[in-house]
This record gives C-alpha cells, sequence and structure tokens, in this order.
C-alpha cells in the first residue's frame, strides 16, 4: 500500500516556519545550546533542528516537549481559546423553543 501525504497549504508552512523560529528565538533568548534544549525536551538534535525550522514531519508531541522543557506550554492552552468566530456561527445556528402551554385541567 503506498503511503498518502498530506499536501500542505503555502499558509500552513509559514504559520509552522514562524513556529519553529519562534521557538529558536526563545531558546536563544535563555542561551539554551541546541544540544541542552533536545536533552531537555528529550528529543535529537536533528529532531530539534527539524522543528526550529518549522518541519511538518515532526510530531506535535514533539514540539509540545519543546515548549514545555522552554516553560511556554501555558501558550499553548491559548490556541482556540477564545473562539469569537465560532461562537457567532454557533450562536446564529441555535434556534429558539417555544415553549408547551401546560393543560391544565378544567
Amino acid at each position: 500500500m503506498a503511503k498518502r501525504t498530506t499536501v500542505l497549504f503555502p499558509k500552513t508552512i509559514e504559520l509552522l516556519q514562524e513556529f519553529g523560529e519562534n521557538l529558536r528565538l526563545a531558546r536563544l533568548r535563555r542561551n539554551i545550546t541546541s544540544a541542552l534544549q533536545a536533552e531537555r525536551a528529550g528529543i535529537s538534535r536533528v529532531t530539534l533542528s527539524q522543528i526550529e525550522k518549522g518541519s511538518p514531519s515532526v510530531s506535535l508531541g514533539s514540539y509540545v516537549q519543546v515548549l514545555v522543557s522552554l516553560g511556554l506550554e501555558h501558550d499553548l492552552l491559548k490556541v482556540a481559546a477564545d473562539d469569537e468566530l465560532g461562537r457567532k456561527l454557533q450562536d446564529a445556528g441555535l434556534s429558539v423553543r417555544k415553549r408547551v402551554t401546560s393543560r391544565r385541567s378544567k
């Protein structure tokens, strides 16, 4: 069976590259070497290099390990936390239920 590859949109590639660059800059601001960062995250230096380049082939778990080792794991929780568009769409699709009048015996 042939392996299926996911085709990424250019915007997705740009986002991953920017994310990787942000991780690299966070590491450099902390004066952490790539070898030490990889060790702390429990990944190889090659994988760290791929993450910092924004490679889509690296697992999300490895990206998260780098965030945790930099102390930035709470930033991940901000993703989609305030989904303004989703809430508007949900509110627009809500229907108001009509109350059924109670039938009292007279």
